[in-house]
């Protein structure tokens, strides 16, 4: 009896073609995000057009309206990534095991770090200030990311490391107004160039505690670090320090 032959292993050239495809419209909607992003953040969005974003992004403006039908549909997808963002750094955080001041520390000097670097960051955040001029539904980014600090600030309560008289529900929300209000102002008067200064002065002015070297964030110790390296003594020939 003959045996049915093997079934060929691997996609086929018409699976591999849909594939290639489906990779390149892929590539073509992030391409074009990241220039919607870049308009939104240096002109706002009253001021962006579709034709802009297809300049930027190097596509035509057909391409650009088969991925997003309107600049409304643009803004909201911008605005959603922006929100996916500010978990992912909460993520990073969390997975670091700092102790809850440590923790709130290291998450506003991280977002703001990406507010300085990102344009989609920035783009997020600027459209959130616009959003009444923007006529579609965008999300509110801000509840979990003060909901998680007010979760550390309750652990730090719990642990003797806070001392405080506002409670931490208020006390996250204070902290986090005052947070995106510096990175405002910091965009307006030096394009974000002070931000982490700026957040350093109202981690201290909303949580002293947070001026206790226990409490340092990473990430302000390797900026010191990198700011003032460690000066290693000369070697000789032989690889022992010299005299």
């Amino acid at each position: 009896m003959k045996l049915p032959r093997n079934p060929t292993t691997g996609p086929t050239p018409a699976t591999r073609s849909k594939e290639l495809k489906q990779e390149r419209a892929i590539r073509s909607r992030h391409n074009i995000l990241l220039a919607a992003a870049r308009a939104f953040a240096e002109r706002g969005y009253p001021a962006v057009t579709m034709h802009d974003v297809a300049e930027l992004s190097g596509m035509t403006k057909g391409a650009v309206y088969f991925h997003f039908t309107s600049k409304e549909c643009l803004a909201v997808a911008v605005s959603e990534e922006f929100a996916r963002r500010l978990p992912a750094i909460s993520d990073a955080v969390d997975q670091l095991a700092l102790p809850p001041v440590a923790s709130v520390a290291e998450l506003l000097l991280r977002t703001a770090a990406e507010l300085r670097d990102e344009p989609l960051m920035q783009a997020g955040a600027r459209l959130q200030i616009e959003r009444g001029l923007i006529d579609a539904e965008l999300p509110l980014p801000f509840e979990d990311y003060t909901a998680l600090i007010a979760t550390w600030l309750k652990g730090a309560l719990a642990v003797g490391d806070l001392e405080h008289a506002t409670p931490p529900e208020p006390l996250a929300r204070v902290l986090v107004s005052a947070f995106f209000g510096a990175q405002l102002l910091s965009w307006i008067v030096s394009d974000r160039t002070d931000i982490i200064e700026r957040t350093v002065e109202v981690l201290h002015a909303v949580l002293p505690c947070t001026k206790d070297p226990r409490h340092i964030s990473p990430y302000l110790h390797e900026a010191a670090t990198a700011r003032n390296p460690v000066p290693t003594r000369p070697h000789s020939r032989a690889g022992r320090p010299l005299a």
